[in-house]
């Protein structure tokens, strides 16, 4: 079933079952990014210059919003730890990456999607108090994200990489 993430986050702010689930997801995430985006710099970067500096930032940013996610599950009484889950839209996004610029058109793609849903959350005065100031203090990192991978990232690459993430968005079941 596809959604936007408005309404998305209706149905989810409410029910903590769901709520959840997903900062499992998110953490879960945040933790995968820092991950991926360590690996792109090992493989495609040169180890000074601006890409690696610029690449290195994001992860360890990436890392820090996994710790504030970590706050918010144990808040809930839940550990933080990293569920196993299949990987729809990486499975997909993946699939074009071949250097430095695809890799970081994926990572710009995938930035501006998730943008969609912390601008929702953090804009959103009705949501969880603790969760809504958390989402808004990621919100500005994450902007720096998408413009810095999409520094990265030639034109050409960014629309070579585009059918790979409309095919992991579409598994995720999000609209625009």
């Amino acid at each position: 079933m596809k959604q936007t993430s408005e309404s998305w986050w209706q149905a989810t702010k409410t029910d903590d079952h769901k709520l959840v689930a997903w900062l499992y997801k998110q953490y879960r995430g945040e933790i995968g990014a820092g991950q991926r985006i360590r690996a792109l710099r090992d493989r495609y970067a040169l180890a000074t210059g601006l890409p690696a500096r610029t690449l290195t930032k994001i992860a360890a940013q990436e890392d820090r919003h996994a710790q504030w996610i970590a706050g918010l599950l144990q808040a809930r009484g839940h550990a933080p730890e990293v569920k196993p889950a299949k990987e729809r839209y990486w499975r997909a996004a993946l699939e074009s990456l071949h250097d430095l610029e695809t890799g970081c058109a994926i990572g710009a793609h995938a930035e501006r999607m998730r943008l969609e849903r912390i601008e929702v959350i953090a804009n959103d005065p009705e949501a969880p108090a603790d969760v809504r100031a958390v989402f808004a203090r990621i919100l500005p990192e994450e902007r720096f994200h998408e413009r810095a991978f999409r520094s990265l990232a030639s034109e050409a690459a960014l629309a070579a990489t585009a059918g790979a993430h409309a095919l992991g968005r579409a598994a995720l079941g999000l609209t625009p």
